[in-house]
């Protein structure tokens, strides 16, 4: 039985990983990852069955790993390591998603591990993931997280200026670290972004940030111009909207 433990803090990985070793004979090979960059990693590299996953790390959410996965690659059980908020701990109850909280304790550890070995190849995994996304979905987290070649790019809303599809893969043009090619469709951040309000589709192949809007061209076609200087291009069934949408702003 492989475990994976990604926690950004040493001392949390150090005593959960001996918590393991004193308590649960059942567990063979442990793993750690100080980030969620490592965390992804290593878990297309080992396959573990059991990721114990703090919730919360400098900058980003420990929920963002499923990003980065598709529901049939998630055949690992998830136990979430947190002292986040009581409103977290609710989400958690609710979503049947088990969860640790710190500090640790020898029993709790234990017993966390026999139910995620019991259920082990269920399905339900993915369905209760999904629903404690959506339920912490009104959290503080306001990065996303880019699959690149060696690992995760956390880039921060703010900084993302326009994403432009190209064919199965999304160029991401950012403020903060120029232009980035990532394996994924538009479909995939326009999916995620849904209720970012600052981020507005005038074409199939264009997702934009409203606030880096720089010019409104009309001829030609009409299309927009963004503050990195680059042309998108706007539907003519979305020309009218478009042009009320920025009346408001």
């Amino acid at each position: 039985m492989k475990v994976l433990i990604i926690d950004d803090e040493e001392k949390s990985r150090k005593l959960l990983k001996l918590l393991l070793e004193e308590n649960c004979p059942r567990i063979s090979e442990i793993s750690s990852a100080g980030n969620l960059q490592e965390g992804v990693r290593l878990i297309n590299e080992i396959e573990p069955e059991i990721v114990f996953l703090d919730i919360e790390m400098p900058g980003y959410s420990g929920i963002q790993l499923f990003e980065f996965f598709a529901p049939e690659q998630i055949k690992f059980q998830v136990i979430f390591t947190t002292a986040y908020s009581e409103y977290a701990v609710k989400a958690f109850k609710l979503n049947a998603v088990d969860y640790l909280l710190k500090p640790l304790r020898d029993e709790q550890v234990a017993a966390a591990v026999d139910k995620a070995i019991d259920e082990l190849g269920k399905s339900q995994i993915n369905e209760r993931l999904t629903e404690l996304r959506n339920t912490l979905q009104a959290s503080k987290v306001k990065k996303i997280g880019l699959p690149v070649s060696n690992g995760v790019l956390f880039v921060k809303f703010e900084d993302l200026i326009l994403l432009e599809a190209d064919r199965m893969y999304t160029k991401v043009y950012t403020s903060s670290n120029g232009e980035i090619l990532v394996s994924k469709p538009l479909k995939f951040f326009v999916d995620m972004l849904s209720d970012a309000t600052e981020f507005y589709k005038p074409h199939r192949s264009y997702l934009i940030n409203l606030k880096f809007l720089k010019q409104y061209v009309s001829s030609d076609g009409g299309y927009i111009v963004m503050e990195n200087d680059k042309a998108v291009s706007i539907s003519k069934d979305k020309k009218d909207e478009f042009l009320q949408l920025m009346q408001g702003v």
